[in-house]
């Protein structure tokens, strides 16, 4: 495969956790080197190991995975989004001042902002699989891609939060339901 594709392909998977580490930078008003580290450490080592499962599952659950793969995506960011909406809404409600939220590169948060943003490079894997193409290179082309594009949306959160100010908390929730919608529009379309 030539490496301009690769890229391409790598550069095309890490846009939506790009955004992702965006809204999470926003919402915690900035993420510190360990928590950076650990956002793009995770996405980008989802985005490397879903594209070897894809490839080892190969041809013969294809049409399973292809018919609810975005229903999966879109559901989990569509949970967590919803999640910080409501707690941001909450917060508003009961007039609190306090901006801090809990930590998103922890636990549950990271667990399922991953494996959401992750879900397409199964179906990469899985076409690498029908294109009989050895998998481990493209997927370690696209983790590291991902954790670059990774570290830089951690890093452009808290700019954009100076910006939308309090309502960051909202802003990022609202950033992964337009990315659950995005995926939903892709894959219906």
């Amino acid at each position: 495969m030539n490496f301009g594709i690769l890229l391409a392909i790598a550069l095309a998977m890490a846009m939506d956790t790009f955004a992702v580490a965006i809204g999470v930078s926003l919402v915690m008003r900035g993420c510190t080197p360990r928590q950076t580290l650990r956002l793009a450490g995770s996405f980008g080592l989802f985005q490397f190991v879903m594209p070897l499962v894809g490839w080892a599952v190969g041809r013969t659950v294809v049409g399973l995975v292809r018919g609810f793969d975005h229903w999966i995506a879109a559901g989990l960011l569509v949970f967590v989004g919803g999640k910080m909406i409501a707690e941001a809404l909450e917060k508003k409600k009961n007039g609190k001042t306090d901006v801090s939220c809990p930590d998103k590169t922890r636990g549950g948060h990271l667990l399922f902002l991953s494996l959401a943003t992750s879900i397409d490079a199964l179906a990469v894997g899985l076409s690498l699989a029908a294109l009989n193409v050895p998998v481990v290179y493209p997927a370690a082309v696209i983790g590291v891609v991902t954790f670059l594009v990774s570290v830089v949306g951690t890093r452009i959160g808290p700019v954009l939060g100076r910006w939308v100010g309090k309502g960051a908390e909202l802003a990022g929730g609202l950033v992964l339901l337009a990315i659950a919608a995005k995926i939903l529009v892709e894959h219906l379309s």
